[in-house]
């Protein structure tokens, strides 16, 4: 089954604060902006600016399973919400998903809009020149191809095991070039 993703979740832009948040104080609400979105993509929920925020609802409420879209730059990608980061904002320019969990699981989201053809939708509808922004309306328009539940969780966990082989191989490969080395080191030492 396809579906286009504002038909198996819901879409919505991230709080658009109206002054810089390093000069607000401090308060009891979090605030997830990109630099706390890591390269393998989770949010590091450790350093989160915390502020006072007057006017707070629910929907813009931030919870555990959230996806988490970088709409501008030069990395387009979905980033899942794994920690509970208590009372939290998700901060613009970044976009919150959150997905139906019935139809999809976040995990499986995450890795599907991640992927080259999600990637080339978004490639080929960018705007801005020197920094790409994906618009929501794009963002709610991409087609997903949804496999059964059973199905996506597969996919999620082999590709999670994709992912620690190579972090086991290139852990590998540097000992083996310092193996290599060492060798090649008490060799010239023999030598001389």
């Amino acid at each position: 089954m396809r579906a286009k993703l504002k038909e198996i979740a819901s879409i919505q832009m991230g709080y658009s604060f109206r002054s810089r948040l390093d000069f607000m104080n401090k308060g009891l609400t979090a605030v997830i902006q990109m630099k706390d979105l890591t390269d393998d993509n989770v949010v590091d929920c450790r350093d989160l600016i915390q502020i006072d925020m007057d006017s707070l609802k629910d929907r813009h409420l931030a919870r555990l399973g959230d996806i988490v879209f970088r709409s501008r730059g030069l990395v387009t990608t979905a980033v899942l919400l794994s920690e509970d980061p208590g009372q939290a904002v998700i901060a613009a320019p970044l976009i919150k998903i959150r997905v139906d969990e019935k139809a999809i699981l976040p995990d499986y989201l995450v890795w599907y809009i991640n992927q080259p053809l999600a990637q080339a939708y978004f490639t080929s509808r960018a705007k801005g020149t020197t920094q790409k922004m994906i618009s929501k309306q794009t963002l709610e328009n991409v087609e997903i191809s949804v496999p059964s539940l059973d199905r996506q969780q597969a996919i999620v966990d082999i590709a999670a095991l994709a992912d620690k082989e190579q972090v086991l191989l290139e852990k590998i490969a540097v000992r083996r070039n310092h193996y290599v080395l060492t060798k090649l080191m008490q060799f010239v030492e023999k030598a001389s």
